[in-house]
């Protein structure tokens, strides 16, 4: 993990990603790829490959994930660096690629708010492009790993069991092992290639 992961402001964690990448994440259910493409978002991609770059995803939890729907990751485990990015906030990119099964957006809570989370979609969310959605890229290997993600806590509090954002953001790893020890993890993830 990349000492910089502190001030998402350095020039480390601010590099230009390459026009194609691809990111492996290897997980407590197995390995999927991730195919980036910058000319569908280069915002998004950029900070995707930036956070993969300098081990932000290293023991993340899949957190909030949703049959049918996606399977969304992005809060590090480490309540001191998720501060740091609490407000680190990129512009929009216009969609290009919408959300498809397999696609891989950024999560928002409106205009230019997209942080480090991201979702990754089960099926056709393609409601979610008319929302500003923009995909970064695909599950290229691997789906099936995806697929079978713990999704047995279902949505996150307050409006269902799954665990609070809000305490993964203050309490980190310790409250999801502790209240929620099924939930599959992200044990590393590394630059697998660049185009």
């Amino acid at each position: 993990m990349s000492e910089s992961l502190g001030d998402p402001a350095s020039t480390e964690l601010n590099m230009t990603a390459p026009e194609t990448f691809r990111a492996r994440f290897e997980t407590s259910k197995g390995t999927f790829v991730v195919e980036a493409h910058r000319s569908w978002s280069p915002n998004g991609v950029d900070r995707f490959y930036n956070l993969v770059r300098n081990g932000f995803f290293h023991d993340v939890r899949f957190f909030r994930v949703i049959e049918g729907f996606m399977a969304q990751f992005g809060i590090n485990g480490d309540p001191e660096i998720q501060g740091a990015w609490r407000s680190a906030n990129i512009l929009d990119d216009p969609v290009v690629m919408g959300n498809t099964r397999g696609r891989v957006s950024f999560a928002m809570a409106g205009p230019d708010t997209r942080s480090t989370q991201l979702f990754i979609n089960f099926g056709d969310n393609s409601r979610l492009d008319e929302i500003s959605f923009s995909a970064i890229g695909e599950v290229v290997e691997g789906m099936e790993v995806v697929d079978a993600l713990y999704a047995g806590y279902g949505e996150g509090a307050p409006n269902g069991n799954g665990p609070g954002q809000g305490r993964i953001q203050e309490e980190g790893n310790a409250y999801l092992e502790a209240d929620f020890p099924l939930l599959d993890h992200i044990e590393r993830a590394v630059i697998a290639s660049e185009n």
